[in-house]
Formats: structure tokens, sequence, C-alpha cells
């Protein structure tokens, strides 16, 4: 790595880069007017509604319509990549998923969304979900979602994902 004449500079230079990408990404928020960002949140909100919608009307397969259809999307699981794209995303939830869970309930709470511009927003929710597997038995599960979504000409999708189930309480 290159020597700097101010010593540390190096240890400063990724907290240097990221203000520059948070100023930058500020400035651009900041040219919504209120009336627009209430507009993007309402959007935003109507996508997460729903989303619990349609995984209780058509179950799993639901999630389709709401993942991005790119080579871009993704999805991690407890840390860990799940889903690389959306063609494995539609590959595990066609073969896999339907055929072992019927059944979706889920519910958001305390969701946070942050407008990023016109066409992206960060996602952050509590959720409980209850899974009925093909078997007959529910299972309930507690956790944190975030996730990036992006507007797309078919309208708000999710760009990627993220879930963290909360260990079952004794």
């Amino acid at each position: 790595m290159k020597n700097y004449p101010i010593p540390g500079i190096k240890c400063l230079m990724p907290l240097l880069l990221a203000a520059c990408l948070f100023a930058s990404c500020k400035s651009k928020q900041q040219d919504l007017s209120a009336a627009d960002s209430a507009a993007l949140k309402d959007s935003i909100t109507a996508l997460t509604v729903n989303i619990v919608h349609d995984l209780a009307a058509k179950g799993p397969v639901a999630w389709l319509s709401y993942f991005q259809d790119s080579p871009d999307f993704f999805m991690a699981n407890e840390g860990q990549l799940a889903l690389r794209n959306y063609q494995s995303a539609k590959t595990f939830v066609q073969d896999t998923l339907v055929k072992s869970i019927s059944k979706i309930n889920l519910q958001w709470s305390h969701t946070r969304i942050d407008i990023l511009s016109s066409n992206i927003a960060a996602i952050g929710s509590d959720f409980h979900e209850d899974l009925t597997f093909a078997w007959g038995e529910t299972t309930p599960f507690d956790g944190y979602f975030t996730g990036v979504a992006i507007k797309t000409p078919k309208g708000w999708k999710l760009r990627n994902a993220h879930w963290s189930i909360k260990p079952p309480t004794k």
C-alpha cells in the first residue's frame, strides 16, 4: 500500500470513503421533496402489505413476484448467502419451497423504510411468520428482515434480502 505523509492515513481512508459515499447518498435524498419522500414511503409500505397478502393467498410461490428478476438479486439467511441470483431463487422456490411449505402467514412490525433515492429504498422490519409445512405442522418464527427495494418498470421489487431468525424464548 502507498505510504502517506500523514501517519495513520491508511486507517482513515476507508472512513473517508464511507463519509463521501454517505454524503453523496444524503444529497440525492435531499433532492426529494417531503411529499415525494412520503409518497415513496407509502409505495414501499404497499409493497410490504402486498407481500403479506400474496403469501397468505398464494403460498411461497408469491415470493417470485417480489424478487427482482435479475442476476443481481440475492438473498442471505442467518449471515449465509442462500440464493445467489433470481434464477437460483426461482429454482429453489419452485422445486423445494412450494413442495415443503403449503402456507405462509407473515406479519411485519416496527418497519423502517429509508428512502435512498427516487428508485431505491432500504427496508428493515421485525417479522413473525407461521409456516405450515406440507405434512400439516405449523411452526412460528420470529426475526428481523432487511432488504433493498428498487423501482422497476414492473413496480417495486426486492433487489436483495436478509432474514435473521431469533432463537426461541424459553
